[in-house]
Order: structure tokens, then sequence, then C-alpha cells
């Protein structure tokens, strides 16, 4: 759940939010969408910046969810401080079958990017 002294940061061009900003005793803590660290603490310009910089675009790459049985290499369907909502791969088949993942917020650490030695499911 996103701290109620959470400010939402939102791009200039779209007004689209693309992290928060946290109290940090004197400084201030930036975190992405996903919940996750974006730096250190730093002066509010500088979170600002660095959450500016770090932007939404990674949210489109591959992820691999860390499971019991194993690594899933899985795609990010919704992101928001309620939860989030990954899918199995399916490099983009509508008929083919896909999980779906509900996960908390902020992400858990077995959500992480996805490595170039990590199972690909298009060669399994």
């Amino acid at each position: 759940m996103l701290p109620t002294d959470a400010t939402p940061h939102r791009r200039e061009s779209d007004r689209e939010v693309v992290g928060y900003i946290l109290p940090a005793g004197e400084l201030w803590q930036g975190i992405d969408v996903l919940g996750r660290a974006v730096g250190d603490p730093a002066e509010w310009l500088e979170v600002e910046e660095r959450l500016e910089v770090w932007g939404l675009s990674f949210l489109a790459d591959p992820w691999t969810l860390e499971l019991p049985e194993g690594p899933v290499r899985v795609r990010l369907v919704e992101v928001t401080p309620d939860g989030i909502v990954a899918k199995s791969e399916d490099f983009g088949a509508i008929d083919a079958p896909s999980t779906r993942y509900e996960l908390p917020w902020p992400a858990p650490v077995t959500l992480r990017p996805t490595r170039p030695d990590d199972p690909n499911p298009f060669f399994s």
C-alpha cells in the first residue's frame, strides 16, 4: 500500500505518474511505480529529475517471476499501488495460453528484470 505521505510525481508532458516521492528524514526518497527506491535520498528537485530519467519504459521489458517450481518469464499488465498484475510471456500471440499472476505492491523481490541466462519460453 502506498504510504499516505507519498507524493505522486507526474511527467510534465502527459501528466502520467512516473513515481512517488517520500520524506526521508530531511531529504526525499524517490520510488518508482513498482515501489522500488530510485537512488539514495536527496533534495526534492534531484529526486524529481531521477524519476523523470527513470521513467516508465522499463515496464515494457520482459520480467522474471521466481516461483518455487522455477523462474517464469512474464510481462507486466497492470501496475498500481493497489497491486501488480503480470502474465506469462505469450510473445503477442492472442491464442497462446498464459497464466495471470497477481502480486502485491510494492513489487516482491521475486519479480525482477529478466537476465540473459534466464530460460526463454520461446525456445522451450
